[in-house]
């Protein structure tokens, strides 16, 4: 590190301590090095290292008087969004209220400038409290915004309005909800500056040419002010107030007073220590001169809504100039100064809880209250926050799109939400999702803030498992109606190929059978509800055949034999296997029992999903033979090269070397370990492994091989529950299918 930041070290322990004895130097020193050895070799536009930045805005905060915790994210807050460091390392080396805090800030820098459409503005500002859990997040962004509106110069002239508006349109209204003056009067002036150059200049220099004038003139007030309180006992500190240069120029627009006639130009404030003091400090100034009625605003019994107190007279100074007659108590200055900074009470160097969670209540209360009022009512200074119309913030998220708008969407919302509220077609055709850069499964809970990029296929469909998750309607009816539409076409193309199968078995002429009749006979309008009914299991195709041929006068090919030739296999199941059926039908392996190649099955016809087939010991089957109609018998094609995934547990004595003898027993029978997690009990080892076999008969192999291990008590294979298959032998047993 430069000797130059570490004399800054220093001198920042310094400001710090000077209101917090307490502070955790080794825990600040920790976060100075880190911020700035995750920033070593960037530089801002001035020239000057990133670092600087993070430094310039602790310091912010550290004037706010802060905690060590706020003052660590300030230095952190562009950790994460502008070098390789992740959260969770911010987390492991600082904690999570440190994470939460640089998470926050950084979910909000990822604001984009905001829009001209109104719209797009509100939701900025939605999302902006939405993500904030802690307020001190606000803190943290507007130290950050104050300090690159201080170097706002070396960007170029679009980049600068564009932050300007930003600014005017979201930060100065916050930081006047807050109560912090400092901010809000330097954030104002710096906007004005870049937005109206032109005329900040002019006023600038007006101010500055009348300064000396404005000092001697405001003496001739304080003179008597000062020596009328002293004879009345009172201790008070008298001082000029400086008018912003914004604040100038709005009287003078708003207003239309001329700049020679503006009193705010010559402004006193008095602080004394009570709230009695107030008011008698206000009575021996009414004394002293004349006063505009008017004027007068008593603050300290009617606070504004962001906390402020002060009693406001105008009276008549020399030569008959109006003079700003400021009166408050030192907690209220602080409060003027420090907003919401100015609440929080220290004890062994921490902030007090219940004082963050007040004004974060009462915070949002103001937000719900902005609701209501008419736009008309808002005051000039915080007129832009009528758009601030959050009814039901807490129930929303604000989502980006990779082109930087922003979606409302509602909380625990999902990709596949998002998708859909992008483009329907979208959504039907999400396959995975990438938030913040990072792959993540389509049930992922987004958050506010989250930037998320869709991933589509053109071979994607709607899955049922959605329907578990999604949390718009939106969302919910297209994949319900697409559902619906994929099952009916799978149940119509199903049926007929149970129709073609079931005519050529029986020698049947399908073109001389009306099929439009026969769909008459069971009271539906078509042969395609026909197709339907057979395809979903409402009607058997046994039913359909004893229609067209009712005394028996068919010749089946093969009496008794099983349906033959599913060619088409299993969607998702294991390479290369097949079961010989029906030609061209819908086939998946039943999830409950996981059939393999060498299990006695049976097939099912289902609705909407075509033909599912178990292992014909399988404990679902009671409830389905209870419809023979839909029952169809199958078995395996085993003239293809399959690999299945098996489930197995093992039980042994632990001894030195067993698991180079249990590796080497395994790849000996060609099979191939996809997971194995052994752990041993005293003298006992316990473990279960899931392998990958070509069917039953591999199985059976590797099993009598392991069980020659030496110490293996035993080893079993599993079934979907974890629960032991009684008899490897009687080839029923359960499998797990790597794809399901």
């Amino acid at each position: 590190m430069q000797d130059f930041y570490k004399t800054e070290f220093e001198k920042f322990v310094g400001q710090i301590r000077a209101y917090n004895p307490a502070l955790d130097v080794g825990f600040l020193e920790r976060a100075y090095n880190f911020s700035y050895e995750a920033h070593v070799g960037q530089l801002r536009k001035s020239a000057e290292p990133y670092f600087q930045h993070c430094l310039e805005v602790a310091k912010i905060l550290a004037d706010l008087r802060l905690d060590q915790s706020t003052i660590a994210a300030g230095l952190l807050h562009d950790v994460v969004e502008d070098t390789e460091v992740p959260l969770q390392e911010i987390e492991q080396n600082f904690g999570p209220e440190v994470a939460g805090l640089v998470d926050g800030a950084t979910r909000i820098r990822r604001l984009r400038a905001i829009s001209t459409e109104e719209k797009q503005a509100e939701n900025c500002r939605k999302m902006l409290l939405a993500v904030v859990k802690d307020i001190r997040v606000i803190l943290i962004k507007l130290a950050d915004r104050l300090h690159n509106m201080r170097t706002l110069k070396y960007l170029s002239p679009k980049k600068q309005r564009e932050i300007a508006v930003e600014t005017r349109d979201l930060y100065v209204p916050l930081a006047y909800r807050l109560g912090i003056g400092r901010i809000k009067w330097e954030l104002e002036d710096l906007v004005f500056k870049f937005l109206h150059n032109d005329i900040y200049k002019e006023l600038a220099r007006r101010v500055a040419e009348k300064r000396e004038q404005r000092e001697e003139f405001i003496e001739r007030v304080a003179a008597p002010i000062r020596q009328a309180l002293l004879k009345n006992r009172l201790s008070a500190g008298i001082e000029g107030r400086p008018k912003s240069i914004s604040s100038i120029y709005n009287k003078i627009v708003k207003r239309n007073i001329p700049f020679d006639a503006m009193y705010d130009l010559f402004a006193i404030r008095l602080i004394v220590q009570t709230v009695d003091e107030c008011y008698r400090a206000l009575e021996i100034v009414h004394r002293l001169f004349a006063r505009r009625e008017d004027k007068f605003r008593d603050n300290i019994k009617n606070p504004t809504e962001n906390g402020y107190q002060t009693l406001h007279t105008v009276i008549v100074g020399p030569e008959n100039k109006l003079v700003e007659i400021q009166i408050r108590t030192e907690e209220m200055h602080k409060t003027a100064e420090e907003g919401i900074a100015a609440h929080w009470k220290y004890k062994e160097g921490k902030i007090e809880d219940s004082e963050l969670d007040k004004y974060l209540v009462d915070f949002r209360q103001w937000l719900r209250q902005l609701v209501e009022q008419p736009q008309e009512a808002v005051s000039a200074s915080n007129g832009v926050l009528a758009h601030l119309k959050i009814k039901r913030f807490q129930d929303e998220i604000f989502i980006y799109t990779p082109k930087g708008d922003l979606l409302e969407l509602p909380v625990d919302s999902t990709p596949v939400d998002f998708a859909f509220a992008i483009d329907g077609g979208l959504g039907l055709r999400c396959l995975s999702a990438k938030v913040n850069g990072q792959i993540v499964s389509l049930d992922h809970k987004l958050k506010s803030g989250d930037m998320v990029e869709i991933i589509a296929s053109g071979n994607q469909r709607p899955n049922p498992d959605w329907l578990k998750f999604v949390r718009t309607a939106q969302a919910r009816e297209a994949i319900e109606r697409a559902i619906k539409e994929a099952m009916l076409a799978q149940s119509r193309k199903l049926g007929e190929e149970i129709i073609n199968h079931e005519f050529k078995r029986h020698h049947l002429d399908k073109g001389s059978v009306d099929l439009e009749t026969i769909a008459g006979l069971f009271s539906f309008p078509d042969a395609e509800r026909l197709y339907n009914a057979i395809g979903a299991g409402q009607v058997s195709v046994h039913q359909v055949i004893r229609r067209i041929a009712p005394d028996g006068q068919t010749r089946e090919k093969e009496d008794g034999e099983a349906l033959k030739k599913f060619l088409r296999k299993a969607r998702g199941s294991a390479k290369g296997r097949r079961v010989q059926s029906l030609d061209n039908a819908p086939i998946h392996f039943a999830k409950c029992c996981q059939p393999a190649p060498g299990d006695r099955i049976v097939g099912f016809v289902t609705k909407g999903q075509g033909v599912i087939v178990h292992r014909n010991d399988c404990k679902k089957l009671r409830g389905l033979v209870e419809n023979p109609a839909r029952q169809i018998e199958a078995n395996w094609d085993g003239d293809d090269d399959a690999r299945f995934l098996v489930r197995l547990r093992l039980l042994g004595h632990d001894r030195r070397n067993f698991l180079c003898d249990l590796g080497a027993s395994i790849a000996q029978t060609g099979v191939s370990i996809v997971s194995m997690e052994l752990r041993a009990e005293g003298s006992m080892l316990h473990g279960d492994m899931i392998i990958e076999v070509e069917n039953l008969q591999h199985l059976t192999r590797l099993i009598n091989k392991i069980d020659k291990i030496n110490g293996v008590i035993s080893v079993e294979r599993l079934d979907e529950t974890g629960a032991p298959v009684a008899d490897l032998a009687s080839e029923v047993s359960p499998v797990w299918n790597k794809a399901n």
